[in-house]
């Protein structure tokens, strides 16, 4: 279905989420329509915050609001949903429209296999009665499912919408920011001037991607490496109890600004630390770029300044790869927790692959790493 027939349907005045590559349609047609940030439409930083905005959109007007995420993004929207919105609670409508990555049958990357089994049921544990909008379904099949879900909206109820890869269509958007240095150049500078034994955990996206691909250009094993695949800002956290647990190591953690602010606290978790050992870099694009490239706050906020404030030792921000190569080089003998900042264009290479083999194997070689310091 194009998504203009589907927003016409809808019918829905506001739209909050994290962006989602099976939802790029809708994401590019609501950021083209009314911009990032405003009275219709919110780019937010997790799942539950978009979940809260949209309850604070039906509080101030009493329209139903609509709530759009990857079912990655289900664990983020639970605690909001059933004790802020259920009818037990508040009773605050809204429609959730929810990608289905990981679909049973439908070929994906691996961490999204058994979201893809449960999210039909997560959302029905929810309370949320839940209709799959496929690939063929109709514009008077899609108001039928709407007729439906009015009684449930009407009683202040949550219904959901999970989307089929390939059921909406629209026309895509290019993002482009003012910056040139391309993020898989700042992380092979990182691996050039790291020392070889140092270890590196990386935040889920292209980061990842990049990052077990320039071991394979170098040459080199992947075994001092742990890819998030998933778990969405929470690489640093993970980073974080690696170091304090494995002193020995000094522990690179690439994170990604929508990672990053989408979880914000575990910088002041980390930053307070005290852990010499951890270098937490942080590549700020401005934008979701591994769902399609909308933009985050990441290029209108202070990053070194929000590092500082939280405890971080040192604080280094770059956008030339001349000044990477220094803080980088800076950062291996400074007293950590250290934060280096660096400023990314948006864009990867056309054919950047995917990290190859069983990621229970990668964990099993990347534990046999640390045990052995």
């Amino acid at each position: 279905m194009q998504v203009d027939d589907f927003l016409a349907i809808l019918g829905s005045d506001f739209y909050a989420g994290v962006p989602d590559s099976q939802l790029r349609p809708l994401c590019d047609t609501l950021l083209a329509r009314y911009g990032a940030a405003g009275a219709h439409h919110q780019i937010c930083a997790n799942e539950g915050n978009a979940t809260a905005a949209a309850a604070g959109y039906y509080l101030s007007t009493g329209r139903v609001p609509a709530v759009y995420l990857q079912n990655s993004g289900i664990g983020n929207i639970v605690n909001p949903v059933a004790s802020l919105m259920n009818r037990r609670v508040y009773g605050i409508p809204c429609i959730f429209l929810v990608g289905w990555r990981g679909e049973p049958g439908v070929k994906d990357a691996p961490q999204h296999a058994f979201q893809g089994e449960v999210s039909y049921s997560l959302l029905h544990d929810l309370g949320m009665r839940t209709y799959i909008f496929y690939r063929d379904t109709t514009a008077a099949e899609l108001k039928e499912i709407l007729q439906d879900a009015a009684g449930e909206l009407a009683d202040g109820k949550q219904v959901a919408l999970l989307i089929q890869k390939g059921a909406l269509q629209g026309e895509k958007v290019s993002y482009h920011n003012g910056d040139t240095m391309q993020r898989e150049t700042a992380i092979r500078i990182l691996l050039q001037t790291a020392p070889a034994e140092d270890v590196f955990v990386a935040t889920t996206g292209k980061a990842s991607r990049e990052l077990y691909e320039i071991r394979e250009q170098m040459q080199q094993r992947h075994d001092h490496d742990f890819l998030l695949v998933g778990s969405m800002g929470h690489a640093s956290s993970l980073a974080m109890e690696i170091a304090r647990q494995r002193p020995e190591c000094h522990i690179w953690c690439i994170d990604g600004d929508g990672a990053a602010l989408m979880h914000m606290g575990a910088m002041a978790v980390l930053g307070t630390s005290g852990l010499g050992n951890i270098t937490h870099v942080l590549i700020n694009n401005g934008a979701h770029e591994s769902v399609g490239g909308q933009p985050t706050v990441g290029h209108l906020i202070d990053f070194g300044r929000i590092a500082a404030g939280c405890g971080y030792r040192a604080v280094y921000k770059t956008s030339t790869e001349t000044d990477m190569a220094s803080a980088a080089r800076e950062a291996c003998t400074a007293a950590g927790p250290v934060f280096l900042e660096v400023r990314c264009a948006i864009g990867s290479r056309p054919d950047l692959g995917r990290p190859g083999g069983s990621l229970i194997e990668a964990r099993q070689a990347f534990m046999s790493t640390l045990q052995k310091r």
